[in-house]
């Protein structure tokens, strides 16, 4: 019962009778501050799962959510509510608050970004009000995106780097290695039918190592991602991964970032926060425009992968995007659409544009920062997909 009243918020006809106490009173009133509506006229004054916004109109009168619209207010709660709930919800609780309050403002001031819990959706807010920040608050905002931009390198890099650095490899392979170059324990393995016992050896008939080449750059990888308000949590999770592939020494790795203009991001990639700051949320989108700038820096097509993340919506040529893509896969470049780069699943997108791409052999998903690295995997080694069920 006292699980149910603090979902249904305490009204007379929530039926519970239940009447809270300290810490309980505490929660249900950092719940009410966001949560709490005004009556209708069915008596029921709460609604805690809705989405919509604060400001309630009823008869005769309105009101809105609680926290008030200064900056000490919103701080107290923020502290409030990450003394009562663990990270996930809080960060839940911020998203709802800056949706249904119309908050984000004041995240522009250097009090309010100290009090938050940094998240992925965070950065994405405090990228979009770029422009409107002041000085003062900048550095706060750099210290919030680096600590989330730390987080998801620390859980996401040594994974991606193992990964790729085993595709690579094997992409690598040669089956005429000089001696030297000889991988000895994979060629025993691979010619272990022609052991012979009363001779205690193994003919090689197939030697297999690596090529010269191997040292060197072995494929190109061009990261082409839609820069549009929708794209906000895949702009951050392309800018930590942009920056670990870059750090691959066999890996040549571009950035390029779009709405109707294109900007190359390249050679910030040994610090994701600047790449973050070089990019500008919001706008209309052009992704013929950039798949042009970025089909003219490839030299190798059949050594490259462009991995496109957008939710194809085109406000440019329709057309030229499929004619495009098209004419990179006839030149052996390697091609993956992403349409989200996040764990919140299959977002909004263009579905004719995405049946478009599947009938060139280009399928169109969403992907996992979980699953990524097996994605750019395969597609380093021209193996099919591990594309996710659903």
């Amino acid at each position: 019962m006292r699980r149910w009243r603090l979902v249904l918020g305490g009204d007379g006809a929530d039926g519970t009778g239940r009447t809270l106490t300290g810490t309980d009173a505490a929660v249900d009133g950092a719940l009410a501050a966001l949560y709490d509506r005004h009556p209708d006229d069915h008596g029921h004054n709460r609604d805690r799962t809705s989405t919509g916004p604060g400001t309630v109109t009823g008869p005769g009168r309105s009101r809105t959510a609680g926290l008030g619209a200064s900056a000490p207010s919103v701080v107290r709660w923020l502290g409030d509510i990450r003394t009562y709930f663990p990270a996930p919800v809080v960060q839940v609780m911020q998203r709802d608050a800056i949706d249904r309050l119309g908050l984000a403002t004041l995240l522009l001031e250097p009090e309010m970004l100290a009090a938050v819990e940094p998240d992925v959706h965070l950065v994405g807010t405090l990228l979009s009000l770029r422009e409107a920040m002041p000085e003062t608050t900048r550095e706060t905002a750099r210290a919030v995106v680096r600590k989330v931009a730390d987080d998801l390198t620390e859980r996401l890099a040594a994974r991606t780097r193992a990964t790729l650095t085993g595709a690579l490899d094997r992409s690598a392979r040669t089956s005429r290695p000089r001696h030297r170059d000889v991988d000895w324990n994979r060629t025993i393995r691979a010619n272990l039918k022609n052991h012979l016992p009363e001779h205690r050896t193994v003919v090689p008939e197939r030697l297999v190592g690596h090529a010269r080449a191997a040292r060197g750059v072995r494929k190109e990888v061009v990261l082409c991602v839609d820069q549009s308000g929708s794209m906000a949590a895949s702009v951050v999770h392309a800018a930590v991964f942009a920056a670990v592939l870059a750090s691959l020494r066999t890996l040549a790795t571009r950035l390029v970032v779009f709405d109707t203009s294109v900007v190359d991001l390249t050679d910030r990639l040994d610090d994701p926060v600047d790449v973050l700051f070089g990019t500008r949320l919001g706008g209309g989108t052009d992704i013929d425009r950039a798949l042009a700038h970025c089909q003219a820096g490839i030299t190798r097509p059949a050594d490259t992968v462009v991995v496109l993340v957008s939710d194809l919506y085109e406000g440019g040529i329709r057309g030229g995007l499929t004619k495009r893509i098209a004419a990179m896969k006839a030149a052996g470049t390697q091609f993956v659409a992403l349409l989200a780069l996040s764990d919140e699943g299959t977002p909004a997108y263009d579905r004719d544009r995405a049946a478009e791409l599947a009938a060139l052999g280009v399928p169109a998903f969403a992907c996992t920062p979980d699953l990524f690295p097996e994605i750019m995997a395969a597609a380093l080694e021209k193996r099919p997909l591990p594309i996710p069920a659903g």
